[in-house]
């Protein structure tokens, strides 16, 4: 595959419609998501905290404090980590909901700001900007190790790491695949629409299938326009060809970011058979 081929986040970028499809929230830039990302569908899911706890706390790694927003069922210990992982949008309020979703579930979830290092990305409101100055600068072995972290955070703070999964959206879905072959302590992952290709100075994720040390369910849209139809048949060889017990799931009818609510590109249908295979995908295989 072509260094110079584009990555999938920037070809989403270029074909995406958000910001011109969208149908505001009450009329206003709608508060704590990206800036990147308004204006916000008015199908936007607002999950409660009732019955959680819920809030923002502190990851030290590498000598650096990140910022995380974690969730689990009220007054509940050791029950299983999933990791959250953010799109290129940061870690704002959808991914949020995301964790709450997840701790509604009966997991300790728990989402860390991977981008914290080079600013907060909720907050920039150019495409390129957000892709020039944050996302292509962060490092997959800082970020890789910033997840070592968040795991071992969870471990000390009452959550049973010994049965851990990831997820991840966008950018977040080629770091989960990355994650399930970095760490042998990950039991699952659930990959939802992350590039597979190779992109600007990035892995390919096609590339360390045989490093795969846990199951990921792919989760992709026929339409997506960034992570072509092309790409996904190879993935999959690639992962009978290793005898990965990995597999992929197209939507059909589906684009790029369709489980996001909070954006037009969301699909009811796909994104609820979606939470749904992912979370059985889960009951599998965090055992």
């Amino acid at each position: 595959m072509s260094e110079d081929r584009p990555s999938d986040t920037e070809s989403w970028i270029r074909s995406t419609t958000l910001g011109r499809r969208g149908v505001m929230v009450g009329g206003v830039v709608a508060a704590g998501y990206a800036l990147a990302a308004q204006p916000i569908s008015a199908t936007a899911i607002n999950t409660p905290a009732t019955g959680l706890d819920a809030g923002w706390v502190t990851v030290p790694t590498g000598g650096f404090d990140m910022r995380a927003y974690s969730a689990r069922p009220a007054g509940k210990k050791n029950a299983p980590v999933i990791l959250i992982i953010h799109e290129i949008f940061g870690l704002h309020e959808w991914v949020q909901d995301m964790v709450r979703r997840y701790a509604k579930a009966g997991y300790h979830a728990i989402a860390p700001d991977l981008f914290q290092r080079k600013g907060d990305a909720s907050k920039v409101a150019d495409f390129k900007t957000l892709i020039d100055t944050i996302v292509i600068p962060t490092p997959d072995g800082q970020v890789l190790a910033d997840l070592d972290a968040t795991v071992a955070f969870a471990g000390k703070h009452g959550g049973h790491t010994a049965r851990l999964g990831i997820t991840g959206y966008c950018w977040g879905g080629r770091i989960t695949w990355l994650y399930a072959a970095h760490n042998r302590k990950v039991q699952a992952g659930v990959a939802c629409y992350g590039g597979l290709a190779k992109g600007r100075n990035a892995t390919a994720v096609i590339d360390i299938v045989p490093q795969l040390k846990a199951p990921v369910l792919g989760l992709y849209g026929a339409l997506d326009k960034g992570i072509p139809q092309t790409d996904i048949a190879a993935m999959r060889a690639a992962l009978a060809a290793a005898h990965q017990p990995s597999k992929i799931e197209v939507f059909e009818g589906a684009e790029h970011g369709f489980l996001a609510d909070y954006r037009p590109s969301y699909n009811e249908a796909a994104a609820q058979k979606a939470w749904a295979d992912g979370l059985q995908w889960f009951r599998q295989w965090l055992v």
